[in-house]
């Protein structure tokens, strides 16, 4: 005659089972409640831009005031105080080998006493020309991190940014600071810069320079550049990034760069 098991069994392996429903609770509850440190503040700035982006929308929507220009950003060298140097070049999207914009930004955390989550920081490249096309190059073609830490040249500006508060369409936003930094581009005095990391790792940037006087004298005056993600993989999408350089082209450039940056009267 077949037997089940005994009662105190039966009592054992439920109380098993309370424990291991307790235990799941318990780690489930732990990760959806563990805070986002300010170095993973730092990463999702960091991998958010990089990549190829695009304004081609947005040149389709407007194009007496946007072009259609091509993003390019990806990891470059790793600080020991564990910042992240990413490259950066902007091009036109039929010419995306001649970037006439290059910078390299740093992404880190803010520090502890300042009201923002990370700084993003611009710097002029030392020998621009041996990192155009930075990216899509192979590993081995490219300076190296050591190199690259070497050729960081002199501050131009910095971004704090900010989470998003819920409900807002934006990751991070943020903004150099009201005075700005320096800046001498077209007879400017300084320049200001804003960023804002949305989902879906599109980026908008709004940099504008203004004489002693506050007339700006150069940039969008409409409105942020919006730039999109490519399609599908591509030579920088496949890295895993100022942000906003301001690597303006030089004034022999023709006058539809220009128009992009500078107000027309």
């Amino acid at each position: 005659m077949c037997m089940g098991p005994p009662n105190g069994w039966s009592i054992a392996r439920g109380l098993v089972v309370k424990t291991l429903i307790l235990i799941g609770g318990a780690l489930l509850i732990k990760r959806l409640t563990k805070s986002t440190t300010r170095w993973d503040h730092a990463r999702i700035v960091s991998q958010s831009l990089t990549g190829e982006k695009f304004s081609k929308e947005q040149a389709s929507r407007d194009p007496d005031n946007f072009f259609n220009l091509r993003w390019l950003s990806c990891p470059a060298a790793d600080m020991v105080d564990g910042s992240k140097v990413l490259y950066f070049e902007q091009a036109f999207w039929r010419t995306p080998h001649k970037p006439f914009r290059q910078r390299f930004s740093m992404v880190k955390p803010c520090p502890k006493e300042m009201k923002c989550d990370v700084e993003l920081s611009t710097y002029a490249i030392r020998d621009a020309e041996e990192y155009k096309n930075f990216c899509d190059r192979p590993r081995n073609q490219r300076p190296q991190p050591e190199e690259v830490i070497g050729d960081v040249a002199e501050h131009l500006t910095t971004i704090y940014l900010k989470r998003c508060e819920r409900g807002k369409r934006c990751l991070y936003e943020g903004s150099t600071p009201p005075d700005g930094f320096p800046n001498s581009w077209n007879g400017a005095s300084y320049c200001t810069s804003e960023l804002a990391v949305l989902k879906n790792n599109e980026i908008h940037t709004w940099d504008r320079g203004y004489d002693e006087e506050g007339k700006q004298v150069w940039g969008v005056k409409n409105g942020p550049y919006e730039f999109k993600p490519a399609p599908g993989p591509g030579p920088a999408s496949t890295s895993v990034d100022i942000v906003s350089p301001l690597n303006f082209p030089p004034l022999s450039i023709g006058k539809g760069i220009e128009g992009s940056f500078v107000l027309q009267e």
